[in-house]
């Protein structure tokens, strides 16, 4: 039905108004607040998270392999700080060559738990050595995260967990076992895992895994503000922790320095170190200690993982 022209009069006149109306709504509107920017990791505090678990290797036979009592001295020390720091932990057993293994879980509570963002690294050795970065160097730098998440009380928006597994050495058990016990709807609320096996090697390269874009761009886009260029990961592909969840459909990535191959004239070129010497010449020996780190390499991978779970979870 048409309007007469004293009722277009009027319609133009409302309409002008609410025009008016919306106008002012708009401009007065609070803007959407922008996302936390992820925090310094002091590298000081990874290496001193590196330096208890050499204690706690040197305490008990010289390292802390799963079924051993120093692997159940890492899980404990780790679980007081999360605890003290307000997270709420769990501890999942599990069996694995005869000997009983645990997984440490902590939850930081607020978020939305339909959306977890997770971080995980193996907290156990093999049983040559103490395994101060394979895999103490992930484990820190992870836990070093957590905690600064209680210091700043941050408060994402997506629901924040971290993770310590066991039996990764004999077989990636403990994360399978944790991944198995968990539903199809809980698997569906993990929207992305991230892992960290290795990620101070002593001849460091700069790897990234690939496995899903959106994550790996996550990392690439940290590394290229530092003016550092990364490879992506294939010496590690599907060798840790992050392949149970990603045979299940979770998105992964993480991050990786390098473990038996050997450094490339061109690597050594773009990362510095030797050419031809393996990225981690102590790997799954008895000398990979907490001398067995490069310092510059911890640093950068642990402010690369705050960075990522501050992007991920905001």
């Amino acid at each position: 039905m048409k309007l007469s022209v004293p009722g277009r009069t009027a319609a133009a006149t409302l309409m002008a108004v609410a025009g008016l109306l919306t106008t002012t709504a708009i401009s007065t509107a609070a803007p959407a607040p922008e996302a936390a920017a992820a925090p310094d990791i002091s590298v000081a505090a990874v290496q001193a998270h590196l330096a208890d678990l050499q204690g706690v290797a040197d305490a008990n036979g010289g390292n802390r392999a799963h079924g051993s009592a120093g692997y159940k001295a890492s899980v404990d020390h780790i679980k007081k700080k999360l605890d003290d720091a307000g997270f709420t932990t769990s501890v999942q057993e599990f069996t694995a060559g005869g000997e009983t293994g645990y997984n440490l879980v902590a939850d930081w509570p607020g978020g939305d738990d339909g959306q977890v963002v997770m971080a995980g690294a193996h907290l156990d050795s093999v049983s040559d050595g103490p395994g101060i970065n394979d895999n103490g160097s992930g484990s820190a730098a992870v836990l070093e995260t957590a905690l600064t998440v209680a210091r700043e009380q941050y408060k994402p928006t997506k629901h924040l967990r971290f993770a310590w597994w066991g039996a990764e050495e004999i077989g990636m058990v403990g994360s399978s076992h944790y991944v198995d016990s968990l539903s199809a709807g809980d698997r569906g609320k993990i929207s992305g895992y991230l892992n960290f096996d290795m990620i101070g090697s002593p001849n460091a390269g700069y790897f990234v895994y690939d496995d899903d874009p959106a994550i790996e761009k996550t990392f690439k886009d940290y590394y290229a503000g530092k003016d550092i260029t990364t490879e992506p990961d294939d010496e590690g592909d599907g060798r840790s922790d992050h392949a149970p969840f990603q045979q299940a459909g979770v998105p992964v990535g993480g991050l990786f320095s390098g473990a038996e191959r050997t450094k490339s004239a061109e690597q050594a070129q773009k990362w510095g170190g030797t050419a031809g010497e393996a990225f981690d010449a102590c790997y799954h020996s008895s000398c990979d200690k907490a001398s067995n780190i490069d310092e510059t390499a911890l640093d950068r991978n642990s402010d690369a993982i705050a960075y990522a779970v501050w992007g991920m979870s905001s």
